[in-house]
């Protein structure tokens, strides 16, 4: 798996999915906010399944002069 998931990506997907997990395990949202953990899951991997289907990445591309 190559990375396809850049940092401020990463960044809002591991908070969203946190707080929906949050909300979910607090009782204050429905069952569906536990899909927070497929967000919380592909920002910690950095790797999204959608993504690399499509082409997407967000990783920033660096270029390395010698």
């Amino acid at each position: 798996m190559k990375a396809n998931v850049g940092g401020v990506d990463r960044i809002v997907r591991i908070v969203a999915g946190l707080l929906l997990l949050g909300l979910a395990l607090t009782g204050f949202a429905g069952w569906w906010a536990y899909l927070g953990i497929v967000p919380l899951v592909t920002g910690l991997l950095g790797w999204c399944p959608p993504y690399a289907i499509i082409g997407w990445n967000t990783c920033s591309t660096r270029t390395h002069k010698a």
